[in-house]
């Protein structure tokens, strides 16, 4: 627990402290944010404001997280909670280069969407083959090859569903994991349209994953916490207190950084923010064995690429119609003249109901 504290606070205090710096050299450097033409009106007064802002966040939870563990010895230094920092510090890379050519091109558009993809791909796959070879002090891997629910479902283990030909089982692993690192980082990405909005909904959801890990690590199977009566209900997850940790960290350094990106925000996020967000929040629902209740607890996020979607559809299906306004939904409400303020907070609450729902389902599997 003291660990954990300490990571959070570290990383609070450098990201609260050191972004008025980072913002003073963005600005030196010419790193301001372009505004497409064919948005709302409103975000033409955001030009010009300080992107690539999620390298603050970043370096922030690199920070509170390894100096935190080495404060206490470097327990927490684990494989699990380094591939966490691997999805993070990966998927930013591709948002950054996608924010530079944006930034060096003066257009809306950066990586191609095909290069984001491949980008995607490979750090996707990369952690993917990580996360089932590595193995920590007790042999266990962070990641399994089951989908899983608030644990694993045997039944949904894609190894043993292609167990006459190994090589499709690891196909469908693969491509499982790029489809949730996909969605993830693309959720993320599309509610990063107003000030503060992705910034504070990844703090309640990775929040809740800090909840999760340290529950997992006082219920871990062999561990000395676990009542005797509750052993048939203990969890096996490889480091989970470690992951507990790397997402206090990161919302520490979030909440630092929702100081200077709350409305009217001082400095963006980016791609490099939102992206390595995604990644995160990706990592830790496989490695806590909670992929499909990320549904819940990244609600806000499928709510967000739920629109993009729906719409797309429906202006295909009905030869040019629209189902919403404008997409992501956020730009709905904006046209029908709600306040940034206003929209910014009540997606906050609808993301705050969709996490505590998520970790009711959670807890009520460990009661059931």
């Amino acid at each position: 627990m003291g660990t954990l504290l300490t990571a959070g606070s570290l990383a609070l205090v450098f990201s609260l402290a050191l972004t008025p710096a980072f913002i003073r050299l963005f600005r030196r450097l010419n790193l301001g944010q372009f505004i497409r033409d064919d948005g709302p009106e409103s975000h033409h007064v955001k030009r010009g404001t300080p992107t690539m802002g999620g390298i603050v966040f970043i370096l922030a939870t690199l920070f509170g997280f390894f100096v935190a563990a080495w404060l206490n010895g470097g327990a927490a230094i684990t494989p699990s909670a380094l591939l966490v920092l691997f999805m993070l510090v990966g998927m930013a890379a591709v948002g950054f280069l996608d924010d530079y050519l944006k930034v060096r091109n003066q257009r809306s558009l950066g990586l191609g969407g095909w290069s984001k993809i491949a980008g995607q791909l490979a750090v996707g796959t990369a952690y993917a083959i990580l996360a089932v070879q590595l193995t920590n002090a007790d042999g266990l891997t962070p990641a399994s090859t089951a989908i899983s629910a608030v644990r694993d479902i045997p039944g949904l283990d894609l190894a043993r569903i292609a167990t006459a030909v190994p090589a499709v089982g690891v196909i469908l692993y693969l491509l499982w994991v790029n489809v949730l690192a996909a969605a993830s980082t693309n959720g993320v990405n599309l509610a990063d349209g107003l000030d503060g909005l992705a910034t504070g909904a990844s703090i309640l959801s990775i929040g809740a994953f800090a909840f999760i890990g340290f529950w997992q690590f006082s219920q871990a199977c062999g561990g000395d916490r676990v009542q005797p009566d509750n052993v048939s209900k203990c969890y096996p997850t490889a480091d989970p207190l470690s992951l507990a940790i790397v997402a206090a960290a990161i919302c520490g350094a979030l909440i630092g950084f929702l100081w200077w990106n709350t409305n009217p925000a001082k400095i963006i996020m980016g791609d490099t923010g939102s992206l390595g967000l995604g990644g995160a929040l990706c990592a830790l629902a496989i490695e806590t064995h909670t992929e499909l209740l990320l549904l819940l607890i990244g609600g806000l996020f499928v709510i967000e690429a739920g629109s993009v979607i729906v719409q797309r559809a429906y202006f295909k299906a009905t030869g040019g119609r629209r189902l919403f306004l404008m997409t992501p939904i956020h730009h709905t409400f904006e046209l029908m003249n709600w306040r940034e303020v206003t929209i910014v907070v009540r997606l906050w609450i609808v993301t705050g109901i969709l996490v505590a729902l998520g970790l009711g389902v959670f807890y009520a599997e460990w009661l059931g």
